[in-house]
């Protein structure tokens, strides 16, 4: 049987970790924070009674480590903005020429991708009990938008809503270029503007085939259903 973390080795490893913050290392994964975490998370009952300090640890490195922070108010509205911008564009092809059409669903089908993600993140995170810190912009090239969890809150709500919270950016995603091509039909949009949308939707899916189950959202998801089930079977 697998060894349980014990409440000393978590404090003694929670304190190494809130001194190394202390002295400007915020480098958890280096500094074993989320092998702790973890750890944490196996037991629902360690997980809900470490979580403040776990959220202040993870709040405490990102505030270090993420300089280009934006309210959660002013990221949604800004991407609420884009989305908007993305219907517009639908509208435009659905009265313009053939070459300007399939411009507009073009940027309807990349708007609504980069726009939806987030938002979906937050609408469903929200709905399942899990809050948002900051926005920020990171990743790798191109930099796109991120959202931070508050991660006090995302420990106390079943390891399932989690997974649900983070597969929904990703589903929002790879759907968003197929609404923006249901609206070809409505449009004399040249047969390269509804092809780009089907390129640009298969290419997401196969980033996230080839990557995404490695080091992103659906990896999450695996995590978080297999500590589901893990629950389950101690039940």
């Amino acid at each position: 049987m697998e060894a349980q973390p014990s409440e000393q080795a978590l404090q003694e490893g929670f304190s190494r970790i809130e001194a190394a913050l202390e002295r400007g290392d915020g480098d958890l994964r280096a500094l074993g924070f989320w092998r702790l975490v973890g750890e944490a998370k196996r037991r629902p009952e360690l997980a809900d009674r470490w979580a403040d300090r776990i959220g202040a640890i993870d709040r405490r490195a990102f505030e270090l480590g993420v300089r280009s922070r934006f309210p959660v108010w002013f990221g949604n509205a800004v991407l609420l903005l884009e989305a908007l911008v993305g219907a517009a564009a639908v509208v435009f092809a659905m009265q313009a020429g053939p070459t300007a059409a399939a411009l507009g669903l073009l940027v309807a089908g990349v708007a609504w991708s980069i726009a939806t993600h987030c938002l979906a993140h937050y609408v469903v995170g929200r709905a399942v009990g899990i809050r948002f810190t900051n926005y920020f912009v990171g990743g790798p090239f191109p930099p796109r938008p991120g959202l931070k969890i508050d991660y006090a809150s995302y420990l106390r709500v079943p390891p399932g809503s989690r997974a649900l919270m983070h597969a929904s950016g990703a589903i929002a995603t790879k759907v968003a270029p197929f609404v923006a091509l249901a609206f070809a039909p409505a449009t004399d949009a040249r047969w390269w503007g509804p092809a780009g949308l089907v390129v640009l939707g298969a290419l997401q899916i196969v980033t996230d085939l080839l990557f995404s189950v490695r080091s992103s959202d659906w990896k999450k998801v695996k995590r978080e259903r297999a500590i589901a089930r893990a629950w389950s079977s101690e039940r």
